[in-house]
């Protein structure tokens, strides 16, 4: 395999409304050889949501790169009630490489707002929470559910383990009872206004943001 940069072809223009196309179009011939590249891709453009970095190359590619410097943090949302939430965690968890987004309930889920990035990521199914916690339990990984409950910590004040499952109620309710049994720990997070919640799809992201400020190995400004 081909070490060499891949030189993108120009760029497509971007418009901020949606419906437009983003990305490159057909990239110019010779093609690079490297067999992490679609052919179809570099024939027809490549308008994926995906970093520049990663343009024409496969998709199996693409995951088999991420595996190699993924987060020690695992991502579970409890699915009871199709909450279309669930698309915007995942999409999160991918922004920041989540080892794993465990489906908790049904295993259908709103996959809108996730913008296809659940196909770069690993998703695992459990029926129920009993079979997470157990999961959990067996890779020796501590369960903290993000709440606003009674008895709760402060997220900002709690060192979050390296090595854990972060675990997300649906909008509304929150944690089921029978999740905050098995959590090892509620964080909460903290609020000055006068709303009840905040979105939980944005609790989500700055319960996973806390762990990145914490673990994750940040060097110079952002390239991708």
């Amino acid at each position: 395999m081909s070490s060499e940069k891949t030189a993108p072809a120009e760029p497509l223009q971007y418009d901020e409304g949606y419906g437009t196309q983003i990305g490159v179009g057909p990239h110019p011939e010779p093609w690079p050889q490297d067999d992490r590249l679609d052919p179809e891709l570099l024939a027809h453009g490549d308008r994926r949501n995906v970093v520049d970095e990663y343009r024409y190359w496969r998709r199996e590619a693409i995951v088999a790169d991420l595996d190699t410097r993924r987060h020690d943090f695992h991502v579970a949302v409890e699915n009871w009630g199709h909450d279309f939430n669930i698309g915007s965690v995942v999409r999160t968890a991918n922004a920041f490489l989540a080892k794993e987004i465990h489906i908790v309930g049904q295993r259908r889920w709103n996959r809108r707002g996730a913008m296809v990035t659940d196909r770069y990521q690993h998703v695992r199914h459990h029926p129920d929470t009993a079979d997470l916690t157990a999961w959990a339990a067996a890779e020796e990984l501590p369960i903290i559910g993000i709440d606003n409950l009674p008895g709760s910590v402060p997220l900002e004040t709690t060192e979050l383990p390296r090595r854990c499952v972060l675990l997300f109620g649906q909008e509304g309710p929150g944690l089921t009872e029978e999740a905050r049994r098995h959590a090892s720990l509620v964080c909460s997070i903290a609020q000055f206004g006068s709303t009840r919640s905040i979105n939980a799809g944005a609790a989500a992201a700055i319960a996973m943001h806390a762990w990145i400020g914490r673990h994750a190995r940040i060097e110079g400004p952002p390239a991708r």
